[in-house]
């Protein structure tokens, strides 16, 4: 495996944990692992429409699930509560490895980015509350190709705004369709198992696997 000369984190469930939304979904008359199920249809949604070359920002992908799911619930009142879970976004919480995998980083000299399937601005506000932008030099949203991962372009457009070659950047997700997406767009690739869940076996392998991101980052750049 080539060492990378960047690395590119997903942002939500990789850096940040969703588990801050979980009393919000319940506050609006939904049970509380319906969050599970929120965010995988709301990623269904967006690749089928990806794969019919039509862009859907996140926003509106999450907003339009979130109002199926509570209409099948008859729950009124729907906007507000809607609004009360997706402002929750800007408030997620960074995972505990997070800071000590930044700061690692820094000391290599590694140039560091987030690719996200958010928004900019929402990635952003994540990156300054959780004490992030000493470490993250650029945020980059699916909104700027108008594809959302895992579509190569994404990736290859991630790559030339960091002016690095894709075979030389390293994308670390939490999603085994994210670093599929990464290997076929050639790049290097790192798989982080957050809560233990294993890569699906109908996907990839990543060049570096583990359970933490330090382990991660140690074994895509080399332990120290």
């Amino acid at each position: 495996m080539t060492r990378p000369d960047a690395i590119a984190f997903d942002a939500v469930e990789t850096l940040f944990s969703l588990e801050s939304l979980r009393p919000r979904i319940e506050a609006a008359g939904l049970p509380g692992h319906t969050l599970e199920t929120w965010f995988a249809q709301m990623l269904r949604d967006a690749f089928a429409l990806c794969a019919l070359d039509i862009y859907k920002p996140f926003r509106e992908i999450a907003e339009a699930t979130l109002d199926a799911m509570m209409k099948a619930q008859a729950i009124e009142g729907r906007d507000t509560k809607i609004e009360a879970i997706l402002s929750g976004f800007t408030e997620l919480d960074a995972e505990p490895d997070v800071l000590p995998a930044m700061q690692r980083l820094k000391r290599d000299g590694l140039p560091v980015a987030i690719l996200t399937n958010g928004s900019e601005k929402v990635a952003r506000a994540l990156v300054e509350r959780n004490g992030l932008s000493d470490f993250v030099g650029q945020v980059i949203s699916v909104d700027e190709p108008g594809r959302w991962k895992p579509a190569a372009q994404v990736y290859h457009h991630a790559a030339a705004r960091i002016d690095v070659a894709p075979e030389r950047l390293a994308l670390v997700a939490a999603h085994g369709w994210d670093v599929q997406g990464a290997r076929s767009a050639g790049l290097i690739t790192g798989y982080v198992a957050r809560s233990g869940r294993p890569r699906s076996a109908v996907m990839a392998p990543a060049d570096a696997e583990g359970e933490t991101l330090m382990q991660v980052i140690d074994r895509l750049i080399g332990a120290r």
